[in-house]
């Protein structure tokens, strides 16, 4: 599948129906981030999940937990905003539910397009792409 190297955001939602409508939530994030405004238009992709799993239950075919999974995945690509440094000086961006993506480079305020590396239960590492 081919991106767009325009996307703006990136997330997993859930559609719903509202009786009159069929409701895709944008998570705040991407409102408080600044990668999109309310008010706009914007193109939207939907792709469908080709296991019939949702993020509630994306754990790799491994048995439901009762522990929240970590809000990224490896390879996955987001803009975030680096909020603080690391002690070794890596830049530190958190996203949903406080989750913390390290990224080396980063410099505190410098919003930047990352992919994630490699996740940890706690954490994860992301790769500056631009």
């Amino acid at each position: 599948m081919e991106i767009s190297e325009k996307l703006l955001c990136l997330f997993t939602a859930e559609l719903t129906d509202d009786g009159e409508r069929y409701v895709v939530e944008i998570p705040r994030r991407e409102v408080d981030t600044g990668a999109i405004s309310p008010g706009d238009t914007y193109r939207v992709a939907l792709i469908a999940s080709t296991d019939g799993a949702t993020e509630a239950d994306s754990g790799g075919g491994a048995a439901p937990s009762s522990e929240p999974q970590p809000p990224v995945e490896e390879g996955e690509i987001r803009y975030v905003e680096i909020e603080d440094l690391g002690k070794q000086g890596d830049g530190i961006a958190r996203v949903e539910r406080g989750y913390v993506i390290i990224v080396p480079g980063g410099e505190v305020g410098e919003r930047v397009k990352i992919e994630i590396s490699e996740v940890k239960s706690n954490f994860a590492v992301g790769e500056i792409i631009e």
